[in-house]
């Protein structure tokens, strides 16, 4: 992952380059994603895990953060004769894109106090270091 804004803004990105972007999802993270993604029918861990040949409590903790980013929704299937399991599927792609864009705007308007914060502590001095010479 790039280190700096310019370095970000240089690279190549690429959809789900996004959702390590706003949500520092790791790549097992984004597989089990495009896997619930291209499911026709919401998925078990269990059946994540076969997808992405993994263990089953490694498979759990992506989904968990995939939960986590409010990328996919959990839901409970009730067995006739009692017990239950949980399902997974994606959030619906705009509902995501909608997130990503307040978090965007939350970012881009802390970024704009802090450039503001950065003029004020720093313009001065250098307004008075460029007047002070003959």
């Amino acid at each position: 992952m790039p280190s700096s804004l310019v370095e970000m803004l240089q690279t190549d990105m690429h959809c789900e380059g996004l959702l390590e972007c706003f949500h520092g999802l790791k790549d097992l993270d984004k597989r089990c994603f495009r896997i619930l993604i291209d499911a026709d029918a919401p998925q078990t861990v269990d059946d994540i895990a076969e997808s992405v040949d993994r263990e089953r409590s490694t498979v759990y903790r992506s989904v968990q953060r995939l939960l986590e980013a409010d990328i996919i929704e959990k839901e409970q299937i009730n067995y006739d004769e009692g017990g239950y399991y949980h399902v997974y599927k994606p959030v619906a792609p705009a509902a995501i894109r909608e997130d990503m864009q307040r978090l965007l705007n939350d970012w881009y308007a802390e970024m704009g106090q802090l450039l503001q914060e950065f003029e004020a502590e720093f313009g001065e001095e250098t307004e008075t270091t460029v007047t002070a010479e003959p």
